[in-house]
């Protein structure tokens, strides 16, 4: 996946340029780099090489066992066909241009596949003292419908949130490509996991099987941050945010592990929250919420009004390039990241 992606967009980045996709950077605004055409949309090269891996990767598995349909089977299926229409509709916003409120929406109608064939648990884990409290009989609380709404709204939130911290060379395939290291990382801790599992074998094929989702992501997500790192040459466009928010929230469902998930979003549930105002139109948003670009220092200064956490980092640190702001934000993704997974197994303990 790395080697194709790697391969691919210098070859096919002129293609874009022709067909008038093409955008320019606005954080060297007064420079002659500034002035450059950069290929925009450029995640449809990795993402339909996911897909292509994929399908070669499943290629020879079974798809039935003694004249049955294996469930595993029709849900990875459906999880493709999720993610393929995620790429569809991100790809259709980088040439329309769709507004903010129809980007909210496109997610709900992507995972539909998923949602109709998700024959899986629907139980959450409640912890012993709620239980006590409350007075019920057992530990999993069925929600039943309800879990599938918020497998709903995690998908519509998964995609948008990388899409809205973004615009800086490097940050939207950073974070995704640190967000899928550690996706990786704890379902590969969850095959020996050190408290007591019931159905060990189906949590580890769970686990398998979001390992699966994940590997030939790193690699796309690698390759294109090698030509989106500072200074891009190519820009990854909604096509990519999209297309890796839904992956993340395929896995995640697939996996059996959608709440764990939010803990590996900590960065982009603050730049949520903080976005809100802008986002609902409570303060005015305007069409790029970039920091300003001063051409004296070469550094980037952050906003006030421009509500996102990009311009919240340089209002706390004071004017930074471009570059390490990009590698500011992501150690904080590193962070923020194994926060969630020490979180995650401290809440384990306290539940069980």
């Amino acid at each position: 996946a790395f080697l194709l992606t790697a391969a691919l967009i210098p070859r096919t980045a002129h293609l874009f340029l022709r067909a008038n996709l093409f955008g320019r950077d606005i954080n060297k605004k007064g420079t002659p780099r500034g002035e450059d055409k950069v290929p925009e949309a450029l995640g449809l090269i990795p993402a339909t090489i996911y897909l292509v891996v994929l399908c070669l990767r499943h290629v020879q598995t079974p798809r039935v066992e003694d004249g049955v349909p294996l469930q595993r089977e029709a849900l990875y299926s459906a999880a493709l066909a999720s993610v393929t229409f995620m790429i569809l509709l991100g790809f259709a916003d980088d040439v329309l241009d769709l507004k903010w409120r129809y980007k909210m929406v496109l997610p709900l109608f992507a995972s539909l596949p998923l949602l109709v064939n998700y024959a899986g648990s629907t139980s959450i884990l409640v912890p012993r003292q709620v239980q006590e409290v409350l007075g019920l009989s057992s530990m999993l609380v069925d929600l039943g419908v309800l879990y599938k709404v918020y497998m709903a709204l995690l998908s519509i939130f998964a995609t948008n949130a990388i899409n809205i911290l973004a615009g800086i060379n490097g940050l939207e395939a950073g974070q995704s490509l640190v967000i899928a290291c550690f996706i990786v990382a704890y379902n590969a801790m969850r095959l020996v996991p050190y408290w007591e599992v019931e159905n060990l074998t189906v949590v580890r094929e769970n686990n398998l099987f979001s390992v699966d989702l994940m590997l030939p992501f790193i690699g796309v997500a690698l390759g294109l941050l090698h030509f989106n790192w500072y200074p891009s040459s190519v820009f990854v466009g909604d096509t990519f945010c999209y297309f890796a928010g839904m992956t993340f929230a395929m896995a995640a469902i697939l996996g059996n592990y959608s709440k764990t998930m939010l803990l590996f979003f900590i960065p982009q549930l603050i730049n949520f929250v903080y976005s809100i105002p802008q986002l609902i139109g409570i303060v005015p948003c305007p069409r790029h919420r970039l920091p300003r670009y001063n051409v004296e220092t070469q550094k980037l200064e952050g906003i006030k009004t421009n509500l996102n956490l990009v311009n919240l980092t340089l209002l706390i640190t004071g004017p930074l390039t471009e570059r390490a702001l990009c590698i500011l934000l992501l150690a904080f993704q590193v962070i923020c990241c194994l926060a969630g997974m020490a979180i995650e197994f401290a809440l384990v303990a306290y539940i069980l």
